[in-house]
Parts: C-alpha cells; sequence; structure tokens
C-alpha cells in the first residue's frame, strides 16, 4: 500500500470513528446540539420574542417556540434579505440562501445557510459519509480519480450587502475547499445555467476522464450517463474503467436501480444512499446490506418528530429521538445551526433501527393522496410500482398520480401519469398488480377499493418518452433538486401536465 493510500485510510477511518462516537452518546449528544443552538439563539430577534434566555432544557424549547412551518418563517427571512437586519435568526452573518421548491405564494423557499452549518453540517457530514463508506469497502479507491457531479442550477444571485441566492448544489460549490473542487466537476461548467449546454459539455469533459465516483438525483445523472453512452458508443464501463460507486440522493433510487445495472452493467458498482437536503445534511446508508439510512447527529441539528395523528394540527406536538417507534411515521422537526428553529422541512420519515437509528424516507407531508380516506403515501406507491413493474417486465422512467373525484354515476379513481423506458405487454394487466400491490401494502386503500363503492381501479395514461422531462422544462425545474411531483391531493399538476401536451401535440 503506497503512502498516499495508507494517509487516505487514516483519515477516513477518523470520519467512521467520529460517527461511532455520536451513535454511542445519542441521547447526549441531541441535549449538546440544543444547548449550542440556544446560547447562539439567545442573541437574536427570535430569540428575544420567544425568551431563549429561559429555556433551561427540551420540555420548556417545547413548550415556549412553537413549530414553524415556511410561511411563519418568512417574515423573519424578509428581515434579512429585504431590510438586512443582522441577528435575527443567528448571532453569526447570513450570507447565503439555499433556494428550494417554492410554496403556494412563492415561487422559491429561501433557506438561511450559515457558515456554521455549511462546515458542521454540510460538510462535516460528507466527510463522515466517506468515513462510512470506506469503513464497508476498504478497497475504494474513488478518491484518486474524478467524481462526476450533476447538481442543479448553479446560477448564484448576487442580491446586496454580500448577500447571496442559488440553489443549494451552488452555495456548497462555492464554498468549498480548494482541494475537494480539484476532484470534482470543474466549477467552470457546474456553473452553467443552460441545462442542454451543461449536459453537452459535461459529457465532452466526463468521458476523458478518470470517473470513479457519481454524485447526484438518479433522474438527472441517468439523463446524463445516457447522453454520454449516446455521444461516444462506448458502455460506462468502457469509458471509465475503475468507476466505482454513486452516492445519490433526493428520490427514491428503486425505480431507476435496474436502468443502471443496464447502463453499468459491471457486477460490481455500488450505490450509496444519502439525505443532503438545503436545510441539511441528515442521514447516510449505514451499511451495504440495506438502504437504512444512519440518521446524523454529529451536524449542529436537534431533531425532532411529529405523529402521523398531529400532521394536520397547526402546531403539533412533537417527540424527541430518544422517544420515536420502529415502524411508525414521522413528519421531521429540525432546530439547526443555520438559523432554522423547530422547523417543519415536510419529508417523513420510517425509522427501522432505535440501536443505532437508522430510517428510511417515506415520502412528504403534502406529498399524499387522501381524497377518499386512502392514506396513500409515496413510499406506497414507489413500492408498489416497482413490484409491477417487476412481474410484467417493464421499466419505468417517472411518474405522477391524482384522484379522479366521484362522478354522478361513478366512483372516485386513482389517475397515474407514467413514462416508461419500456412498457409492459399489457397496461391492463400491469395495472392490476399496481392495485393489487397497493393493497397489500396500504389497508385503508385497501377498504376503500372495496367493491369498488369508493375507490375504482387505477387508471393509467401512458406518457410518451420524454414528456416529463419537457413539462419540467417547461417549468423551469430541471436539474438539480428538481423532482416531478409522485402525489397529489389535488390534480393541479396532472392538469397541467394534460394542458401542456394537448398543447404540444
Amino acid at each position: 500500500m503506497t503512502v498516499i493510500k495508507k494517509i487516505s485510510k487514516a483519515i477516513f477511518n477518523k470520519y467512521y470513528r467520529s460517527v461511532e462516537d455520536f451513535i454511542d452518546r445519542s441521547s447526549s449528544v441531541q441535549e449538546e446540539n440544543l444547548s449550542y443552538l440556544l446560547e447562539h439563539g439567545r442573541n437574536t430577534l427570535i430569540g428575544s420574542e420567544y425568551n431563549f434566555d429561559k429555556i433551561d432544557g427540551i420540555p420548556e424549547f417545547q413548550k415556549r417556540v412553537p413549530v414553524f412551518r415556511y410561511e411563519d418563517l418568512r417574515p423573519y427571512l424578509d428581515k434579512i434579505i429585504i431590510d438586512k437586519k443582522s441577528n435575527v435568526l443567528w448571532d453569526t452573518p447570513i450570507r447565503w440562501f439555499a433556494m428550494s421548491s417554492g410554496t403556494t405564494n412563492d415561487k422559491s423557499k429561501y433557506i438561511p445557510v450559515t457558515r456554521e452549518s455549511l462546515v458542521n453540517c454540510h460538510y462535516r457530514c460528507g466527510r463522515q459519509m466517506l468515513g462510512l463508506y470506506t469503513n464497508q469497502y476498504p478497497d475504494s479507491s474513488f478518491v484518486f480519480g474524478k467524481t462526476l457531479v450533476i447538481g442543479g442550477s448553479q446560477q448564484v444571485n448576487n442580491i446586496g450587502d454580500g448577500i447571496f441566492t442559488g440553489d443549494i448544489s451552488a452555495v456548497l460549490m462555492k464554498n468549498l475547499p480548494f482541494l475537494v473542487k480539484l476532484a470534482r466537476t470543474p466549477e467552470a461548467l457546474a456553473m452553467i445555467p443552460d441545462w442542454e449546454k451543461k449536459l453537452e459539455q459535461l459529457s465532452l469533459y466526463a468521458r476523458k476522464e478518470d470517473v470513479r465516483a457519481l454524485l447526484g438525483v438518479p433522474s438527472w445523472m441517468l439523463v446524463l450517463l445516457k447522453k454520454i453512452v449516446s455521444d461516444t458508443g462506448h458502455s460506462i464501463p468502457e469509458l471509465w474503467k475503475n468507476i466505482e460507486v454513486f452516492f445519490h440522493g433526493g428520490v427514491s433510487f428503486s425505480p431507476y436501480h435496474e436502468q443502471y445495472e443496464e447502463i453499468i452493467p459491471t457486477g460490481n458498482m455500488r450505490y450509496w444512499e444519502t439525505y443532503n437536503a438545503s436545510e441539511g445534511f441528515f442521514g447516510v446508508q449505514f451499511s451495504e446490506k440495506s438502504k437504512d439510512m444512519l440518521l446524523m447527529l454529529n451536524n449542529e441539528i436537534f431533531y425532532e418528530f411529529i405523529p402521523d395523528s398531529e400532521w394536520k394540527e397547526n402546531n403539533p406536538k412533537t417527540v424527541v429521538l430518544s422517544e420515536v417507534e420502529v415502524g411508525k411515521q414521522y413528519a421531521m422537526v429540525i432546530t439547526t445551526s443555520g438559523g432554522l428553529w423547530r422547523y417543519e422541512i415536510g419529508d417523513t420519515i420510517e425509522f427501522t433501527s432505535t440501536n443505532p437509528y437508522l430510517f428510511r424516507i417515506t415520502g412528504r407531508t403534502k406529498q399524499f393522496i387522501n381524497a377518499f380516506g386512502e392514506e396513500l403515501i409515496v413510499d406506497n406507491t414507489d413500492r408498489a410500482i416497482e413490484r409491477a413493474c417487476s412481474i410484467t417486465n417493464s421499466k419505468i422512467l417517472e411518474y405522477t398520480v391524482a384522484p379522479v373525484y366521484f362522478g354522478n354515476d361513478s366512483s372516485g379513481a386513482h389517475e397515474w401519469y407514467i413514462e416508461f423506458e419500456k412498457e409492459p405487454n399489457s397496461i391492463e394487466s400491469f395495472t392490476a398488480i399496481l392495485d393489487e400491490s397497493l393493497k397489500s401494502l396500504n389497508s385503508d386503500y385497501e377498504a376503500k377499493r372495496s367493491y369498488n363503492l369508493s375507490l375504482g381501479m387505477p387508471i393509467v395514461r401512458v406518457l410518451k418518452p420524454g414528456d416529463f422531462y419537457k413539462w419540467m422544462e417547461h417549468r423551469k425545474k430541471i436539474g438539480g433538486q428538481n423532482k416531478v411531483p409522485k402525489l397529489s391531493n389535488n390534480r393541479n399538476y396532472v392538469d397541467d401536465i394534460s394542458s401542456f401536451l394537448n398543447e404540444k401535440y
């Protein structure tokens, strides 16, 4: 083993040991995190409004500070962004805002990013991700080659007084240490705002490099890899003989796994799940045996969880980490060194272990269908469509689902818009398997489907290849963490898709 490899191994072992330490001290770490956060919060506007100086523990914190949703946070953000006020949410300068998917009232959400949250959350957890991965695979050598990264829009906007906004991938890229930048996709390419031009330039760049790792959202990375194969006429293993791992996140990997195995048919390719959002870096796959992720604790985040029975409440009751139960659905609430206080991020998770704390993402609090009491969540539909594809030997690219409401002489239903990579021989058989799978996964769905009284058979609409891409491009939602919405409790998305495609064709 070379000296460089020995040094690299020692560094990664250090990252892994730090993860082990925080696993062993999970409860005390959470209390330490909250104490640290309150110490900084006492010097802020929000701290004075909610008397942080009188908070002496978790119960008092939960009693005094309400759960914030983005609409509640926006007035504080306006004071920073518009009024240029200091010490509003955090007592060190907030120079960056990550632009995330919008709300009803705003095209984009502006998530504050401080120096502390960048260094001690995003970057620290990134290093620990490498420690967890290399501990599983001591033979790993991807750090000795290039990592191909495909993010969202890398455009950075200076909105005055040294305050900048941009996609979280742009924020992370601009602030990376120089040596780390050398191992990744060049910033000049990542900063290209035009999506088609970016794909073209990344394809030209990547085919000449010793690419050993991929990093990004599965759907967008697949678009790039297919372009590279098409442009060169070579398979990915022929181009990159040392390709080893894809660190992925943002959407469920299940619908894409088979396509990746086809486009990278090495038999040795590894896929490593991550959960890094605009609000923070929360989870990393813990073992090669399962996609379950370890909740990251050494990241200056205090976690709380809203049980599903409380999701619709204005100020829901929460439980702390030591109170969560395996197999139950929770919405995540975070308090962070980025200046977020008891902030509900909208993602839902289910713990699969509490020693250590392992979990999987099950959906979004706002992405569900409950038009008829069926309580359908993204985890249900992802699993059902994966099973239907497996049985019918088909492959999908994207899907979205919405309710069809009761008619004068008809029951309700779910309408599926599906874009296939490989269509099944029979859509009717595919639909029947999809329906049966949903029944087996969700007892409420099964009950509502009884005798077709309140919920009829799913209605499957097959889209042409590229239709979702064209629709997302039309909405200016291409690349990065932009995703096709899987579920909606109304018909806004499917009606918009239908209208767009009718105009196009």
